[in-house]
């Protein structure tokens, strides 16, 4: 379907009523007459980037000529130079990288296979952060939980020694809203399996996919544990691991993982900006990551959120300089624990940041704003939702939470708005081998750039102070 956008009879008349009235309305209402011409500038922002190439242009290169970017290694180096040529040529202020150390991790090699009592193989990646197997591989025998709360409560003896299966229910959601809950099967599954003397743990990928594609992702070994072997089956192959295990026999697994750490590399976010021309008025911080899992070349996570971001950011800096200065950071190491972000953070603790907003869900069409505003901004908030009511953008009652590497601003306080994306088929992609360029649909990539591109103008250029509200969990 297409998502072009035709201005109504009302829409017209009302901008021509507005040039026919400016001097007046200038005189008698200042505050007015400024915010319906920031509207309707706007709103011409809005339908000419409805036919936007940047944004595609910007993931086509990324994802074709650096390819997979895993955190803190050369490829990441390699984006982050390809980063600063292509801001550049876009035409961005004070284009720069900002550079820290970080420890990195690499996978290895990746194999399972039931070994009884009914021999086959499996398809396996490892999680981030996994300790390795003997590079022979570790036999042992399985034991399966239907939830991580099943493991949780399970007695210390039943765990011990053995491979231990997490399974779960999760299934796609508009919002997405699912992965926060059943995501903790990888994120705490194998410290808990550490701690009740597991010898390595498979879960079931946090996907929603059913290709043989295993969905990696990063877990944080918990204070004092020892790390073991933990990887993620695909959804088919965990199904049939269901399946063999309700057989009721003793199953064996052969798990080879032998991921490794490297010590510490050098990561970095690219950061270029749009002059304001009101340094008192504050900044504006949107961006993504640059960084993806190793698996595939990272077009939905999160080439298209930088993409998005920056042809926006292009958009409202050729219409002219707008009042606030909006600054694009490409945010390196999201994926393994958001070492660019904190790096940001203290590399900038004295920037008068205003307003934040990220692209980290995908590329399918906006459906929903999720406003964060002090209440003394609640007419910025309304014309935001006016100017994307359009695009079939509807407003959300959900505080924004700005993404996980602007989200410690809104948690402050700073405004923020979340843009959010339809997320029914992200999870059959997300951290897999299948996120790759063809997932990216044009049309939808360009209504997020639209939308994206209308926001900031309203915000860049709204003419009241952006307050800071009270601070949010």
């Amino acid at each position: 379907m297409g998502s072009g956008v035709f201005p109504s009879a009302g829409y017209v008349m009302r901008k021509i009523l507005l040039l026919a009235s400016l001097p007046l309305l200038a005189i008698a209402l200042p505050s007015t007459a400024l915010a319906q011409n920031g509207s309707a500038q706007a709103d011409r922002l809005r339908d000419a980037a409805l036919k936007d190439d940047v944004a595609y242009d910007i993931v086509e290169g990324l994802t074709t000529e650096v390819g997979p970017r895993l955190a803190g290694t050369e490829a990441e180096a390699r984006a982050r130079d390809w980063g600063l040529r292509r801001l550049k040529a876009l035409g961005f202020s004070n284009v720069h990288i900002e550079t820290y150390d970080m420890p990195v991790w690499v996978r290895g090699e990746e194999r399972a296979e039931i070994v009884a009592p009914f021999p086959q193989p499996l398809v396996v990646t490892a999680l981030g952060n996994s300790a390795a197997t003997p590079p022979q591989g570790l036999t042992a025998q399985v034991v399966g939980f239907d939830s991580l709360a099943d493991l949780e409560a399970a007695p210390d003896a039943k765990v011990r020694g053995k491979i231990v299966f997490v399974s779960h229910g999760m299934s796609a959601t508009q919002d997405g809203s699912q992965y926060g809950y059943f995501g903790a099967a990888r994120r705490n599954g194998p410290s808990v399996a550490s701690r009740k003397g597991a010898a390595g743990i498979v879960i079931r990928s946090i996907g929603t996919d059913y290709h043989r594609n295993p969905h990696t992702g990063v877990q944080m070994w918990a204070a004092g544990v020892t790390p073991i072997p933990a990887g993620a089956l695909t959804l088919p192959d965990a199904e049939q691991l269901q399946r063999i295990l309700k057989r009721g026999k003793p199953v064996t697994m052969k798990l080879t993982l032998t991921p490794r750490n490297i010590g510490m590399q050098q990561g970095g976010n690219v950061v270029a900006d749009v002059p304001g021309t009101d340094k008192d008025a504050g900044m504006i911080v949107i961006g993504g990551h640059l960084d993806s899992w190793d698996l595939g070349t990272g077009a939905f996570d999160d080439a298209s959120g930088v993409a998005i971001t920056a042809a926006a950011a292009k958009r409202i800096m050729e219409a002219g300089r707008p009042r606030r200065t909006i600054r694009v950071v490409w945010f390196g190491a999201e994926e393994v624990g958001g070492n660019g972000s904190k790096a940001y953070r203290l590399a900038h603790p004295n920037d008068k940041v205003v307003f934040v907003a990220e692209s980290d869900f995908g590329a399918d069409r906006i459906w929903r704003m999720d406003p964060g505003f002090a209440p003394a901004n609640s007419a910025v908030a309304d014309r935001v939702a006016a100017v994307l009511a359009p695009l079939g953008i509807g407003r959300g009652t959900t505080p924004a939470a700005a993404g996980a590497d602007l989200g410690s601003y809104a948690r402050e306080g700073v405004a923020a708005i979340d843009l959010q994306q339809d997320g029914t088929r992200y999870f059959d992609y997300h951290h897999t081998p299948d996120d790759t360029l063809d997932k990216i649909d044009p049309e939808q990539l360009r209504q997020n750039v639209a939308a994206w591109t209308a926001m900031l103008s309203v915000v860049a250029n709204a003419r009241e102070d952006i307050a800071k509200g009270a601070p949010r969990p």
